[in-house]
């Protein structure tokens, strides 16, 4: 958990609707990678931590018999349950609103835990030993996140980039210079070290797969708007009664950047690291 910062309910409050619009997706093949590397075949259980609106747990269904979405917010297991009825996997998908530290809540083992860019948010120590014990033998956790070393120019491409700096800028404008996330502030980001905290719970790795990214992607600003509303940083209750102006000033400042609203984009690339539990047993799940 970040330090000098304390969990609050409003962290993403009122973000849900704008997080599978908004955010960037995986790079095609990470569902194909997992399989590989963790010999899936569509039996066993997989949680979810921090499933935000299931954009993880539901690329990752046909893999497994059973998959388990926890959140602490209860707009991102709405969403994830809708999600769930239009994808026609609500018999083997399950969404559970709960903090991670109050795991295991009863939820069983599992054949492999996720986290898709949300392990920062929690008690790192406490959450990781948990889920360890939550595993079965020959069990894994696997970090997922985009990949953050590579530059994802769109020479090329037939619209402008975003103006990421220049939103974050706006951004700034209306929220302040330090970054917000819930009822706080985070003057120091968010914590790294997962590699410490992960060998310290017992776990064994990392091994490391990069899934490659940089297919071409057509933003709008609405899609624009909606990755800004995403954010914890930038969520939609943060901005009170200016909503509207940001909006409109959000509006102008991308119109400027592009008559026609539209964006090009490259998908990022996608990192992945195995951590296992018992790391003799690989391929050996059931």
């Amino acid at each position: 958990m970040p330090r000098g910062w304390e969990w609050d309910d409003t962290l993403f409050l009122g973000a849900a609707p704008y997080y599978q619009r908004g955010r960037l997706p995986y790079a095609p093949g990470l569902a194909d990678m997992l399989a590989e590397v963790l010999t899936l075949d569509g039996r066993g259980r997989l949680i979810d931590v921090g499933c935000g609106p299931g954009t993880l747990a539901l690329g990752l269904a046909h893999l497994f018999s059973e998959v388990v979405g926890v959140d602490p917010d209860s707009g991102m297991i709405a969403e994830a349950g809708r999600r769930a009825a239009e994808a026609g996997v609500t018999d083997k998908a399950r969404w559970v609103r709960i903090r991670a530290e109050y795991l295991p809540a009863g939820l069983g083992t599992f054949t492999i835990a996720t986290f898709g860019q949300s392990f920062h948010w929690m008690d790192r120590d406490l959450v990781a030993a948990t889920v360890r014990d939550m595993l079965r033998w020959a069990g894994a956790l696997v970090h997922i996140a985009d990949l953050k070393t590579e530059t994802r120019a769109v020479d090329g491409l037939p619209h402008p980039a975003v103006p990421y700096t220049a939103v974050q800028d706006l951004i700034r404008q209306y929220l302040g210079p330090v970054r917000r996330a819930g009822r706080g502030v985070l003057p120091h980001g968010t914590p790294g070290g997962e590699s410490a905290v992960l060998s310290r719970a017992g776990f064994s790795g990392p091994e490391r797969y990069v899934v490659p990214g940089g297919q071409a992607l057509e933003r709008t600003c609405g899609d624009v708007l909606a990755w800004v509303f995403s954010l914890s940083s930038s969520a939609p209750h943060l901005f009170g009664t200016r909503h509207g102006d940001f909006e409109a000033d959000l509006n102008r400042l991308l119109r400027d950047a592009s008559p026609s609203g539209r964006f090009s984009e490259r998908r990022p690339g996608t990192e992945i690291f195995v951590w296992r539990k018992n790391p003799a047993a690989a391929g050996q799940l059931r």
